[in-house]
């Protein structure tokens, strides 16, 4: 692995190299909607040794054996079909499951830990606010998106630049990274207590895999997709001349 540079953004380094992902989680250094920070100022913040890290780094991308997905490497349209296919369909699965898992969990245990009510109404919350996410970005962005990458010139969006449903877009983000510090906090950072029922154990590690599920789907948007489509929307397009 060559280009590693401690002053190059997190989300640049992870569009990149998307193997690198799961160092990162490990860590929890946020390459998704902390992706602007470099990579020296991310480690400190996260209280990690930045030339440790690195080293963490080179050792896991020689331990990978599995080509990951390259979002940088796809076409816009591939990319929107890759995340719908991908990320929207494994939420559509996940989310009614960890719901009733909460609930469950919650409804049996609450009088041993009082928080658990707050979990399954926290997750209520999240679930309503990916729902509609997803509707908006299959309706409205990712349509933009597929039309302008097939364009001979920009389109005419009735909602202006397709820099402002992304701008939404990224907001929402925001409320996602804040609904899983707050169930991170409830949970103890899903580790289960000693007296915690397998059902209690499942529903934990459901959590967790959604939130670095979540982190990778919208890295590849924030940092990957986003850009790259406003980039093409400032590229001066011509018609070719009719005969």
């Amino acid at each position: 692995m060559t280009g590693l540079d401690l002053k190059e953004t997190v989300g640049q380094l992870v569009a990149r190299q998307p193997a690198l992902a799961p160092v990162f989680e490990r860590h929890r250094i946020d390459y998704c909607c902390g992706g602007k920070k470099t990579l020296a100022a991310a480690c400190h913040e996260a209280g990690r040794d930045p030339q440790l890290f690195l080293e963490e780094l080179l050792r896991f991308a020689h331990e990978t054996d599995r080509p990951p997905v390259d979002p940088a490497a796809m076409t816009l349209t591939d990319l929107a079909d890759h995340i719908e296919q991908t990320h929207h369909r494994y939420l559509r699965e996940e989310l009614p499951r960890i719901k009733e898992m909460t609930a469950k969990v919650a409804s049996v245990h609450s009088e041993m830990d009082p928080r658990l009510p707050a979990v399954h109404e926290t997750f209520l919350a999240l679930m309503q606010e990916l729902t509609s996410h997803m509707m908006k970005e299959e309706s409205i962005l990712f349509p933009m998106v597929r039309m302008l990458e097939a364009g001979a010139a920009p389109p005419a969006f009735h909602c202006g630049s397709i820099a402002n449903p992304m701008s939404q877009m990224e907001m929402e983000h925001q409320h996602v990274g804040s609904a899983f510090a707050l169930l991170r906090e409830l949970t103890d950072d899903y580790r289960p207590p000693s007296w915690g029922c397998n059902t209690y154990r499942v529903m934990l590690h459901a959590l967790a895999h959604l939130e670095e599920d979540l982190h990778l789907h919208i890295h590849k948007e924030n940092n990957v997709l986003f850009p790259k489509a406003l980039r093409l929307e400032r590229v001066p397009r011509f018609h070719s001349p009719t005969s």
